[in-house]
Protein backbone atom coordinates (compact mmCIF):
# COMPACT_ATOMS: atom_id res chain seq x y z
CA UNK A 1 0.00 0.00 0.00
CA UNK A 2 1.36 3.42 -1.02
CA UNK A 3 0.81 5.93 1.80
CA UNK A 4 0.19 9.48 0.54
CA UNK A 5 0.12 12.93 2.12
CA UNK A 6 -1.80 15.69 0.30
CA UNK A 7 -0.65 19.21 1.18
CA UNK A 8 -2.49 22.17 -0.35
CA UNK A 9 -4.06 25.26 1.17
CA UNK A 10 -7.19 24.82 -0.97
CA UNK A 11 -9.63 22.39 0.65
CA UNK A 12 -11.35 21.67 -2.66
CA UNK A 13 -8.02 20.74 -4.28
CA UNK A 14 -7.21 18.36 -1.42
CA UNK A 15 -10.66 16.80 -1.64
CA UNK A 16 -10.38 16.33 -5.39
CA UNK A 17 -6.97 14.66 -5.16
CA UNK A 18 -8.16 12.40 -2.33
CA UNK A 19 -11.21 11.37 -4.35
CA UNK A 20 -9.00 10.42 -7.30
CA UNK A 21 -6.47 8.48 -5.25
CA UNK A 22 -9.14 6.58 -3.33
CA UNK A 23 -10.09 4.91 -6.63
CA UNK A 24 -6.74 3.07 -6.60
CA UNK A 25 -6.73 -0.07 -4.46
CA UNK A 26 -2.97 0.21 -3.80
CA UNK A 27 -2.98 3.86 -2.64
CA UNK A 28 -4.13 5.22 0.72
CA UNK A 29 -4.27 8.87 1.75
CA UNK A 30 -2.95 8.88 5.32
CA UNK A 31 -2.85 12.64 5.98
CA UNK A 32 -3.74 16.08 4.68
CA UNK A 33 -2.09 19.44 5.37
CA UNK A 34 -2.96 23.03 4.53
CA UNK A 35 0.49 24.57 4.97
CA UNK A 36 4.20 23.73 5.09
CA UNK A 37 4.32 23.30 8.86
CA UNK A 38 1.50 20.77 8.88
CA UNK A 39 3.05 18.89 5.94
CA UNK A 40 6.40 18.52 7.69
CA UNK A 41 4.71 17.43 10.94
CA UNK A 42 2.55 14.86 9.16
CA UNK A 43 5.61 13.22 7.61
CA UNK A 44 7.31 13.08 11.00
CA UNK A 45 4.28 11.67 12.81
CA UNK A 46 3.66 8.67 10.55
CA UNK A 47 5.15 6.76 7.62
CA UNK A 48 4.47 8.58 4.34
CA UNK A 49 5.69 7.15 1.04
CA UNK A 50 4.65 10.02 -1.24
CA UNK A 51 4.07 13.64 -0.22
CA UNK A 52 2.15 15.69 -2.78
CA UNK A 53 3.04 19.31 -1.98
CA UNK A 54 1.61 22.50 -3.41
CA UNK A 55 4.62 24.66 -4.17
CA UNK A 56 2.71 27.88 -3.38
CA UNK A 57 1.11 26.83 -0.09
CA UNK A 58 1.57 29.00 3.04
CA UNK A 59 4.98 28.51 4.60
CA UNK A 60 6.58 27.75 1.20
CA UNK A 61 6.38 24.37 -0.52
CA UNK A 62 10.12 24.30 -1.23
CA UNK A 63 10.88 24.91 2.46
CA UNK A 64 8.61 21.98 3.33
CA UNK A 65 10.37 19.87 0.68
CA UNK A 66 13.75 20.64 2.27
CA UNK A 67 12.54 19.74 5.77
CA UNK A 68 10.87 16.51 4.66
CA UNK A 69 13.95 15.49 2.68
CA UNK A 70 16.14 16.20 5.70
CA UNK A 71 14.05 14.51 8.38
CA UNK A 72 11.85 11.94 6.60
CA UNK A 73 14.24 9.96 4.41
CA UNK A 74 11.61 7.39 3.43
CA UNK A 75 9.31 10.01 1.90
CA UNK A 76 9.49 10.97 -1.76
CA UNK A 77 8.16 14.43 -2.54
CA UNK A 78 6.23 15.29 -5.68
CA UNK A 79 5.47 18.99 -6.17
CA UNK A 80 2.17 20.27 -7.55
CA UNK A 81 2.13 23.50 -9.55
CA UNK A 82 0.16 25.68 -11.89
CA UNK A 83 1.48 26.10 -15.44
CA UNK A 84 4.19 28.68 -16.07
CA UNK A 85 6.44 28.58 -12.99
CA UNK A 86 9.69 27.47 -14.63
CA UNK A 87 12.28 28.98 -12.22
CA UNK A 88 10.40 27.59 -9.22
CA UNK A 89 10.16 24.17 -10.87
CA UNK A 90 13.92 24.07 -11.42
CA UNK A 91 14.60 25.20 -7.83
CA UNK A 92 12.38 22.44 -6.40
CA UNK A 93 13.97 19.74 -8.52
CA UNK A 94 17.47 20.86 -7.53
CA UNK A 95 16.32 20.76 -3.89
CA UNK A 96 15.53 17.06 -4.19
CA UNK A 97 11.93 16.74 -5.37
CA UNK A 98 11.23 13.38 -6.99
CA UNK A 99 8.82 14.90 -9.46
CA UNK A 100 6.65 17.74 -10.61
CA UNK A 101 3.02 17.58 -11.70
CA UNK A 102 0.59 20.19 -12.96
CA UNK A 103 -2.58 20.66 -10.92
CA UNK A 104 -4.74 19.79 -13.92
CA UNK A 105 -3.15 16.32 -14.28
CA UNK A 106 -5.82 13.77 -15.21
CA UNK A 107 -6.99 11.12 -12.71
CA UNK A 108 -5.28 8.17 -14.39
CA UNK A 109 -2.05 10.11 -14.85
CA UNK A 110 -2.08 11.20 -11.20
CA UNK A 111 -2.47 7.64 -9.93
CA UNK A 112 0.23 6.45 -12.33
CA UNK A 113 2.53 9.24 -11.17
CA UNK A 114 2.10 8.26 -7.52
CA UNK A 115 2.92 4.65 -8.38
CA UNK A 116 5.97 5.65 -10.43
CA UNK A 117 7.27 7.93 -7.70
CA UNK A 118 6.82 5.16 -5.13
CA UNK A 119 8.88 2.88 -7.39
CA UNK A 120 11.65 5.48 -7.49
CA UNK A 121 11.03 6.65 -11.06
CA UNK A 122 11.06 10.33 -12.07
CA UNK A 123 7.70 12.00 -12.40
CA UNK A 124 7.78 15.03 -14.68
CA UNK A 125 4.70 16.26 -16.49
CA UNK A 126 5.54 16.69 -20.21
CA UNK A 127 4.64 20.38 -19.98
CA UNK A 128 7.07 20.81 -17.10
CA UNK A 129 9.88 19.16 -19.06
CA UNK A 130 9.23 21.54 -21.94
CA UNK A 131 9.25 24.50 -19.54
CA UNK A 132 12.67 23.52 -18.21
CA UNK A 133 14.07 23.09 -21.71
CA UNK A 134 12.66 26.47 -22.76
CA UNK A 135 14.06 28.10 -19.63
CA UNK A 136 17.56 26.81 -20.40
CA UNK A 137 17.20 27.99 -23.99
CA UNK A 138 16.31 31.50 -22.79
CA UNK A 139 19.13 31.66 -20.27
CA UNK A 140 21.93 30.71 -22.62
CA UNK A 141 24.18 27.81 -23.54
CA UNK A 142 24.74 24.61 -21.60
CA UNK A 143 26.05 25.12 -18.09
CA UNK A 144 29.82 24.50 -17.96
CA UNK A 145 29.66 22.93 -14.49
CA UNK A 146 26.92 20.56 -15.62
CA UNK A 147 28.91 19.63 -18.72
CA UNK A 148 31.92 18.77 -16.55
CA UNK A 149 29.78 16.53 -14.33
CA UNK A 150 28.78 14.36 -17.27
CA UNK A 151 32.19 14.37 -18.96
CA UNK A 152 33.15 10.89 -17.71
CA UNK A 153 29.91 9.17 -18.69
CA UNK A 154 30.06 6.47 -21.35
CA UNK A 155 28.15 7.00 -24.63
CA UNK A 156 25.52 4.52 -23.44
CA UNK A 157 25.11 6.35 -20.14
CA UNK A 158 24.74 9.66 -21.98
CA UNK A 159 21.96 8.14 -24.10
CA UNK A 160 20.15 6.96 -20.98
CA UNK A 161 20.64 10.31 -19.24
CA UNK A 162 19.31 12.18 -22.28
CA UNK A 163 16.08 10.15 -22.27
CA UNK A 164 15.86 10.41 -18.49
CA UNK A 165 15.89 14.16 -18.98
CA UNK A 166 12.69 13.95 -21.02
CA UNK A 167 10.86 12.25 -18.15
CA UNK A 168 10.69 8.74 -19.60
CA UNK A 169 10.29 5.70 -17.36
CA UNK A 170 12.78 2.80 -17.25
CA UNK A 171 10.57 0.73 -19.51
CA UNK A 172 10.24 3.56 -22.05
CA UNK A 173 14.01 4.17 -22.05
CA UNK A 174 14.65 0.45 -22.49
CA UNK A 175 12.28 0.32 -25.45
CA UNK A 176 13.82 3.39 -27.11
CA UNK A 177 17.40 2.08 -26.75
CA UNK A 178 16.60 -1.63 -27.27
CA UNK A 179 17.98 -2.52 -23.84
CA UNK A 180 16.68 -4.62 -20.96
CA UNK A 181 15.15 -2.87 -17.95
CA UNK A 182 17.97 -4.29 -15.82
CA UNK A 183 20.58 -2.71 -18.06
CA UNK A 184 18.81 0.64 -17.88
CA UNK A 185 18.68 0.43 -14.07
CA UNK A 186 22.41 -0.37 -13.98
CA UNK A 187 23.20 2.60 -16.22
CA UNK A 188 21.10 4.93 -14.03
CA UNK A 189 22.85 3.72 -10.87
CA UNK A 190 26.20 4.43 -12.52
CA UNK A 191 25.03 7.85 -13.71
CA UNK A 192 23.94 8.84 -10.18
CA UNK A 193 27.26 7.69 -8.72
CA UNK A 194 29.39 9.41 -11.37
CA UNK A 195 27.52 12.73 -11.36
CA UNK A 196 26.75 13.03 -7.65
CA UNK A 197 23.01 13.31 -8.23
CA UNK A 198 20.86 12.30 -5.26
CA UNK A 199 18.07 10.84 -7.37
CA UNK A 200 16.80 10.33 -10.90
CA UNK A 201 14.98 13.64 -11.07
CA UNK A 202 18.13 15.59 -10.21
CA UNK A 203 19.82 13.61 -12.99
CA UNK A 204 17.05 14.67 -15.36
CA UNK A 205 17.65 18.32 -14.46
CA UNK A 206 21.39 17.79 -14.98
CA UNK A 207 20.71 16.43 -18.47
CA UNK A 208 18.85 19.61 -19.32
CA UNK A 209 21.48 21.90 -17.80
CA UNK A 210 24.26 20.07 -19.64
CA UNK A 211 22.54 20.56 -22.97
CA UNK A 212 21.84 16.91 -23.73
CA UNK A 213 18.26 17.67 -24.78
CA UNK A 214 19.25 19.95 -27.62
Amino acid sequence: MIRVLIADDEALMRAGIRLILENADDVRVVAEAQDAREAVAACRDQPVDIALLDIRMPGDGIAALAEITRHSAGTRVVMLTAFGEEPTVAAALRAGAHGYLLKDTGPRDLIDAVRRAAAGEPVLAPQVTRQLIELRARTGDADDAAARRIADLTPAERDVLRLLGTGLSNAEIAARLHLSSGTVKAHISSILARTGCANRVQAAVLAQEAGLLG
